[in-house]
This record gives C-alpha cells, structure tokens and sequence, in this order.
C-alpha cells in the first residue's frame, strides 16, 4: 500500500501513544482493544502493531 500524507501523523502518534495511531487509522473497534492490550503488556509490540495496521490499511 502507499503511505500517503496523511499516514505522516498516525505514525508519530504510534510512535509517541500506539492506540492513538490505531484510533485514528481504524476507529474504535477490535484493532483498537487488541493494540491497548498489547501496548499494556510490552510498549514494543504495540508501536509493531500500530504501524503495521496504518501500513495495511
């Protein structure tokens, strides 16, 4: 997928706060809860998903 300019933003937010990025890619819904969930249990694999979810989506 291309990365656009507005992916710019989502990816300092997933950077900084990794369900912000994942929020506003994909609203509230599962990748939201699962990306929390993952943020809360290691910091790392939450910025892996949230960048992955901006990249796919």
């Amino acid at each position: 997928m291309p990365i656009t300019c507005t992916d710019i933003p989502k990816f300092i937010c997933a950077l900084l706060l990794p369900p912000i990025g994942v929020w506003m890619e994909k609203g509230c819904g599962a990748d939201l809860i699962i990306n929390i969930v993952l943020t809360i249990l290691g910091f790392i694999p939450g910025v892996i998903h949230a960048c992955f979810i901006i990249c796919w989506y």
